[in-house]
């Protein structure tokens, strides 16, 4: 039985053939599914013409691999003249239409921002922070977020990659649901609360799982650096997936010179746990900004009396194991958001509140520990 990827590379070869045709032959591939011998995807194109051609060819290429049924839907190719949405896009989606999908070559070509593969040299002038964690349910994603604000709220250019392909969250804590349009044949990112955002969620119709092994997600991130029309930064937060697997491997390989902030809770397990990220980022000689310890306490709203849940002092023992410095202790506390603000979020904390103030500090430590070792080179 064929693989996803095998009908995938087959209609890339289609796809690829089909480049030469004059514009108004011009054609895309998406919504491909594979179910045992069957194969479903759409094709848009705004020349019916195309319909007979392509289903020829497509036969051709899937009968090799044992694939006797092809249903495939025509529907009109829309443009607009500045920019597409990227569910249109020009490459066959892996899933829909994600930048480097295996079925077709990635997005290319230079969009308004940065010039492709500017954002990793060294002398980009963007400061890389991978925040990381030992383990998931730290609050990794709710401090990437909210530090992502407090820094744009200090006026700094910043983005978001959300590298965690497979657990990615980062479009639903920023209360992003529009999807990413497509300009010059580059992706642009979403901006919300005045940062710049990327993520596989973008790319993903109906919370489906990712189901890849390491290559294709380093493949996947490396294409979130090089294939997305990022705008001018100074800051450039990557939401590392929780432990020391394949991309925090490849963060490590692409960007020698990021640095890290490593999350925890007080729980003196997570702490232990996070202690391996943070050796990780000793041995690939990543500088470790520092320590965030996250849900340190919860404060009772009637009497303000401190309650600490998961214990104390976990952060402490590993920003003491580590060699670095205790960032900020953040307690547990729900953002006073409602849906029908102009920008609503589900977790990233007004900058008038307590928990939004912290943030702000955190922030100005970056900034200042940044600034302090640019300065000295």
């Amino acid at each position: 039985m064929a693989t996803r990827e095998q009908v995938l590379e087959a209609i890339a070869q289609v796809v690829q053939a089909g480049e030469s045709a004059a514009e108004s032959d011009a054609f895309i591939i998406r919504d491909v599914v594979v179910k045992e011998l069957q194969v479903s995807l759409t094709v848009l194109s705004n020349n019916a013409s195309v319909q007979s051609t392509l289903e020829t060819a497509l036969s051709a290429v899937l009968a090799p691999l044992g694939i006797d049924t092809i249903h495939a839907r025509f529907r009109p190719l829309e443009e607009r003249p500045e920019a597409s949405q990227a569910s249109v896009g020009n490459q066959t989606k892996q899933p829909d239409n994600a930048p480097g999908s295996t079925a077709s070559e990635p997005v290319r070509g230079h969009g308004a921002g940065m010039e492709e593969h500017q954002l990793l040299h060294p002398d980009s002038g963007v400061q890389f922070i991978a925040v990381a964690s030992g383990k998931g349910g730290v609050g990794k994603s709710t401090v990437t977020v909210n530090l992502a604000a407090a820094l744009a709220r200090k006026g700094k250019k910043v983005g978001i990659i959300d590298a965690d392909i497979y657990g990615f969250s980062v479009p639903d804590m920023m209360g992003i649901e529009e999807r990413p349009d497509i300009l010059n044949d580059r992706v642009v990112p979403i901006r919300s609360h005045g940062v710049q955002v990327m993520s596989m969620g973008f790319f993903v119709e109906d919370n489906n799982p990712i189901v890849w092994r390491g290559p294709m997600l380093g493949k996947m991130l490396r294409n979130f650096f090089n294939e997305i029309a990022w705008d001018k930064l100074d800051y450039m937060l990557l939401d590392l997936p929780p432990g020391t697997g394949d991309i925090a491997l490849d963060v490590h390989q692409m960007i020698p010179h990021s640095k890290e902030i490593i999350v925890t809770t007080p729980h003196a397990t997570a702490a232990f746990v996070a202690a391996r990220a943070g050796a990780m980022a000793i041995q690939t000689e990543h500088q470790i900004i520092g320590i965030v310890e996250n849900m340190s306490y919860y404060t009772c709203g009637n009497c303000g009396e401190k309650d600490y849940i998961f214990g104390r002092g976990g952060g402490g023992r590993l920003a003491e194991a580590l060699h670095a410095d205790l960032l900020a202790q953040i307690p547990l506390g729900t953002p006073d958001n409602h849906p029908s603000e102009p920008d609503f979020s589900p977790s990233i904390f007004k900058e008038n509140t307590p928990i939004g103030q912290l943030y702000i500090e955190l922030a100005e430590q970056v900034i200042a520990r940044c600034d302090s070792e640019s300065a000295e080179t």
